[in-house]
């Protein structure tokens, strides 16, 4: 995972931490939302009760905030992918060697989004992740 991390992405993080008492290093953006992504077992701590923190930081940021599990390995990629898109679903998920294909159906349109904004988000973040390709049929 050779996630880059610029000033604006570290203050996001410094923010989370500060809030949620949760470290992690791994946010990024997905459709104008922050994604952070925490170990399953810390998911409900970095949450809050009644999503409060959550709440408190999109207050703070002036955007919707998401938290999702760190995925550790390959056979974990269908449901961080889910987690990150929902509530838009998708048919299937196919793993190969080099490369993560979906199957969008009819939600196609909504996981490439307009000028291919979320296609372009999601290769990156499955490049990031699990080191392959991306692509939506």
């Amino acid at each position: 995972m050779a996630n880059i991390i610029d000033m604006q992405e570290m203050r996001y993080l410094n923010l989370f931490e500060k809030i949620t008492k949760v470290r992690t290093r791994f946010c990024f953006k997905y459709n104008e939302a922050l994604v952070f992504c925490v170990p399953r077992v810390l998911v409900k701590k970095s949450i809050g009760e009644n999503a409060q923190n959550i709440k408190k930081m999109s207050s703070i940021l002036g955007k919707r905030i998401k938290v999702v599990v760190l995925p550790s390995k390959i056979s974990d990629a269908e449901f961080f992918i889910k987690s990150i898109v929902s509530p838009v679903v998708f048919k299937n998920i196919e793993t190969t060697n080099d490369e993560i294909t979906i199957f969008g159906g009819s939600n196609k349109a909504a996981l490439i989004g307009r000028n291919k904004r979320r296609l372009i988000e999601m290769q990156k973040i499955v490049k990031d992740f699990f080191g392959r390709e991306f692509r939506i049929v």
